[in-house]
């Protein structure tokens, strides 16, 4: 149940257009790559603000998106396991990286308390 809940909720976070897995793949991951690039930059605008706050911040900032991307990766890994070995598993793995991607890019946003 909880896969028919997960398929349909990816498939309809992709455009109409895509037909086959592979290109149900290839989107998801076009979003994470997306995700990925605004949340690099808004780390480069967190982490200049950062630096100008004290360095104490601006290495306080680093540990967290260490300790994040190491979260990131293990939750999407855990996620994709459902279909492990299966040709869904990088839809699943990659909507995972692009959703938490995002919600990170709003928590580094609102680390520049001035804006």
């Amino acid at each position: 149940m909880k896969l028919l809940v997960t398929m349909a909720a990816l498939l309809t976070a992709v455009p109409a257009a895509a037909q086959t897995q592979a290109q149900l793949n290839a989107q998801a991951g076009a979003a994470y790559t997306r995700a990925d690039a605004a949340m690099n930059r808004e780390w480069r605008a967190t982490q200049a603000y950062m630096r100008g706050e004290g360095a104490r911040f601006a290495a306080r900032l680093l540990d967290s998106q260490r300790a994040w991307l190491k979260f990131r990766d293990a939750q999407c890994a855990i996620e994709g396991a459902e279909t492990e070995g299966g040709s869904m598993q990088p839809m699943q793995i990659a909507s995972c990286k692009a959703r938490l991607t995002n919600e990170r890019t709003v928590q580094l946003r609102n680390l520049r308390w001035s804006r």
